[in-house]
């Protein structure tokens, strides 16, 4: 859908990353003006300063809720100039997850367009639509603060995977932060002191085995060193070393297992950071005519995590679907098929329709 893509361009122009809060803000700004020229009713959020915007057919309840973000990760500068070639949109955001916003935005005018000529008002939707701000820094100012206000039969979160897969199952994270201490020397006598960053790698090493595990497409527990810190001068044995570890584990693991094993096996004293449930999806009758409208769609699970973790909570069934983005969330080469978003609209478009 033409529209839809346009709409993605405008929305990747805002860098709206963590780092540029404002931008984030802005961004928000855009679509409350869509929605007001929409004619759309809607509620705007700001919970420490993370805006999220929630547009309900009736006061507290949609049939069908749409999930999608306005924030992303930090990119360069030229990533948020769109470019569009060979059936693909580039541009921060593309995939992760303004295609989305745009999607239901575009999908929500037209709806409300609709039900006008037929002169019923926005209580005759089928569907709401929810759009958040803060989802890629673990969305507790957002989605979970705006989901205690609403109930739906449905919530599809548009974040990004395959049209041909509805994902039921996400895996949970665990956050440790590792932290190692020394004792500080010159760096011309080594052996005077201990070296922080030195016990730290030791112990990056030793809790490696834990995750040196097998399973088809990876479906296991794993490890990813994301953030390490230690030292302040190249000629000074350092003497305090910090490392966090993004740890994403399945139904079969045990996170106090885990987080016991690890201190185990360390040096470093250990503290949780975050720990976050499985997102469990359900196959409700709303699923099961997506899958008649998508032939050959599968049902899958994936690696990442997302808002939907919250729906559970909030007992809202829910699923993780999108269009096709070839696995570029969050990389340099971040895209969108176009060709994807518009089997997507189609058929949300069609469920939505029959309610």
């Amino acid at each position: 859908m033409r529209e839809v893509i346009e709409l993605t361009k405008e929305l990747i122009r805002f860098p709206s990353m963590h780092s540029r809060p404002e931008e984030i803000r802005r961004c928000a700004d855009f679509v409350a003006g869509y929605l007001e020229e929409a004619g759309a009713a809607y509620k705007r959020y700001d919970v420490e300063g993370i805006p999220s915007l929630l547009v309900t057919p009736r006061e507290g309840y949609a049939p069908v809720l749409l999930m999608s973000h306005i924030d992303v990760v930090d990119a360069p500068e030229e990533l948020f100039e769109p470019v569009e070639k060979d059936g693909k949109l580039y541009g921060r955001g593309a995939i992760d997850d303004k295609y989305a916003v745009a999607l239901s935005l575009v999908l929500l005018r037209r709806h409300l367009d609709r039900l006008r000529k037929e002169g019923k008002g926005q209580e005759a939707l089928g569907f709401g639509v929810l759009i958040t701000g803060d989802e890629e820094i673990g969305g507790y100012r957002g989605a979970r603060e705006a989901l205690k206000d609403v109930r739906a039969d449905l919530c599809i979160a548009l974040d990004g995977g395959s049209v041909q897969e509805i994902i039921l199952k996400e895996k949970g994270i665990l956050r440790l932060q590792l932290t190692a201490h020394g004792k500080t020397a010159h760096g011309a006598r080594p052996w005077l002191g201990e070296n922080a960053i030195e016990i730290l790698m030791d112990d990056i090493r030793a809790i490696r085995p834990l995750f040196d595990l097998d399973a088809p497409d990876h479906w296991h527990r794993t490890l990813n060193l994301g953030w390490i810190r230690g030292g302040t001068s190249v000629n000074q044995v350092p003497d305090v070393a910090e490392a966090k570890l993004d740890i994403r584990y399945t139904e079969n693991d045990d996170t106090d297992w885990i987080v016991e094993e690890v201190k185990k096996r360390v040096r470093s004293r250990v503290e949780v950071l975050e720990r976050e449930p499985l997102f469990f999806g359900e196959k409700t009758a709303h699923v099961e005519r997506l899958m008649e409208l998508v032939p050959g769609v599968r049902l899958g699970q994936a690696h990442g995590a997302s808002d939907a973790r919250f729906l559970s909570a909030h007992g809202i069934p829910g699923i993780v679907w999108g269009a096709d983005g070839e696995n570029t969330q969050h990389s340099l080469d971040e895209h969108v098929v176009t060709e994807s978003v518009g089997r997507l609209y189609q058929a949300i478009d069609r469920l939505v329709q029959e309610i």
